[in-house]
């Protein structure tokens, strides 16, 4: 059973091997005689934590594939809060200021810019390449300086706590395989995304919540769906677990009528017992997944409605994230939620929000919709960087902050105006887990087109968020199909250094 996670002194072959060979050498005997002594009666977090299940002196620790593991190297960071913004929010509204744009605005944009680029829903001689300049006033913020527009005035006040990368670039331009790229680091279906190798190289400090948690909010769920927080070649109990906002926090998990506590713990740990056993025989890592599964189910029980129960918060508090009804379902209640679950111990905590696809329509344009979205995210992402300071958990938590792309400086006219999909150059920001706070780090061209200085791949951000935990992205791998996986592919990617603090 391979959870040695390629860690140090763990090797996943030999790893592999010796556990299997040591599984396959318990008996039925030693089974079947230790479930009477009482085996069937402990909860899978003890049991599998203790390691030797009460059995005869040569037998091997089967391990919580969840329980805590070592970092490759000292981590600042313990855990990652994700704030993924749906559909590519543009950087030149929100965080780059161009003032040569403006003074521009409605000039074709030299064809020097645009040869031999593709966009994703406009070519480089149509009537959509005349540049754009922002309409939103831009001021700049604390004693860092840094450019933000009117449309993130609470943002503007923890400035001087943000590391804010301007020149962030990525490969693929179309939404679902570029939030494939984000999230797995890959545009192809079935790799791992951050959450998950996160969870397999650190498990989790939660023994009833799950290591890896999703909360979505806005008018629909994220292009791609479930396979952004997939676990692809891992183990499934590595995937995000995602929690609703209304009823149960994940469906089925409530007991059915006229079953009680005590009729469900035999029932699960006779399933329990059943999968042990074949867990013995074959040393399938997705048997320990299925015994995981169905006692965090049961854990969760209680665990999850009391997480989700947000009206113990005190006002000062609400007031603080802008909530007003504790109960209702929105970005700012996921953000709560999200100092709530770190609290608790989860490992990976990621936030979609969506829509912030602007190309310009009746639904998804600058005047209108951008405003609204704004002010949706602003205030709460602001809140729980300043909540999580005042907790004490922002040293050793890492908040992220941004989406699949950017957009275009050239507008995008439709039946009003929007910006096109960009990958050449888009701005994300970072707080707290070691990262440099009150910095802006790169630079674009005066027309935001492209980076001229300190360009960051999405591979350089996933290995730089790696590194914060204590892990090494060539190290932290998994064999598949004859190839050694990892999260930062084969191409070169570098540990950012010049943000960390």
């Amino acid at each position: 059973m391979n959870l040695s996670n390629n860690l140090p002194d763990c090797s996943p072959l030999n790893g592999r091997e010796s556990e299997r060979h040591a599984l396959r050498s318990i008996t039925r005997r030693h089974f079947f005689d230790n479930c009477a002594m009482g085996i069937g009666s402990l909860g899978l977090a003890s049991l599998l934590s203790d390691g030797k299940l009460g059995l005869a002196a040569d037998s091997t620790a089967i391990r919580n594939p969840v329980a805590p593991k070592p970092p490759h190297f000292p981590a600042r960071a313990k855990s990652v809060i994700f704030l993924f913004m749906a559909g590519g929010p543009t950087q030149l509204e929100l965080f780059d200021y161009k003032p040569k744009l403006k003074e521009l605005n409605g000039q074709a944009i030299p064809d020097s810019y645009t040869a031999g680029k593709r966009f994703a829903f406009m070519g480089t001689n149509d009537h959509n390449n005349k540049l754009l300049g922002s309409r939103r006033e831009f001021t700049q913020h604390g004693k860092s300086g840094a450019w933000m527009s009117d449309l993130l005035p609470h943002l503007g006040g923890i400035a001087d706590d943000l590391c804010i990368v301007k020149s962030c670039k990525t490969d693929l331009f179309n939404h679902a395989p570029a939030k494939l790229f984000m999230n797995t680091g890959s545009g192809q279906f079935g790799r791992p995304s951050v959450g998950s190798w996160v969870t397999y190289g650190l498990g989790s400090e939660s023994s009833n919540l799950p290591s890896f948690v999703v909360l979505q909010s806005g008018p629909r769920g994220p292009r791609g769906g479930a396979v952004l927080w997939g676990s692809g070649m891992l183990p499934t109990t590595y995937q995000g677990v995602s929690l609703r906002n209304t009823g149960d926090p994940i469906l089925n998990l409530s007991n059915p009528d006229k079953v009680n506590p005590d009729q469900q713990r035999r029932v699960i740990d006779a399933v329990r017992d059943l999968n042990l056993k074949r867990l013995v025989a074959t040393g399938d890592d997705e048997i320990a997944t299925r015994i995981n599964s169905y006692e965090m189910a049961y854990q969760m029980q209680t665990s999850a409605p009391e997480l989700m129960d947000t009206g113990k918060e005190t006002a000062e508090t609400l007031k603080l994230y802008g909530i007003s009804n504790p109960n209702e379902a929105s970005f700012a209640r996921n953000c709560l939620l999200a100092r709530r679950l770190v609290e608790r111990g989860v490992r990976f905590i990621q936030l979609y929000h969506t829509n912030w696809d602007h190309h310009g329509g009746s639904t998804e344009n600058l005047e209108t919709h951008l405003p609204a979205i704004s002010k949706e995210i602003d205030q709460p992402s602001a809140a729980l960087v300043r909540d999580l300071q005042r907790t004490g958990l922002l040293d050793h938590t890492i908040v992220v902050w941004g989406g699949e792309f950017g957009r275009t400086p050239m507008g995008e006219v439709r039946d009003s105006t929007g910006r096109n999909h960009h990958i050449d150059a888009f701005t994300m920001w970072l707080a707290g887990g070691g990262f440099k706070p009150g910095i802006s780090y790169g630079e674009t061209d005066e027309l935001g087109f492209g980076v001229t200085q300190n360009p960051v791949h999405v591979h350089d951000l996933h290995a730089t968020l790696l590194h914060q935990l204590g892990l090494d992205h060539e190290r932290l791998t998994v064999p598949f199909q004859g190839l050694d996986v990892r999260l930062t592919g084969v191409e070169q990617a570098r540990v950012v250094r010049e943000i960390l603090a």
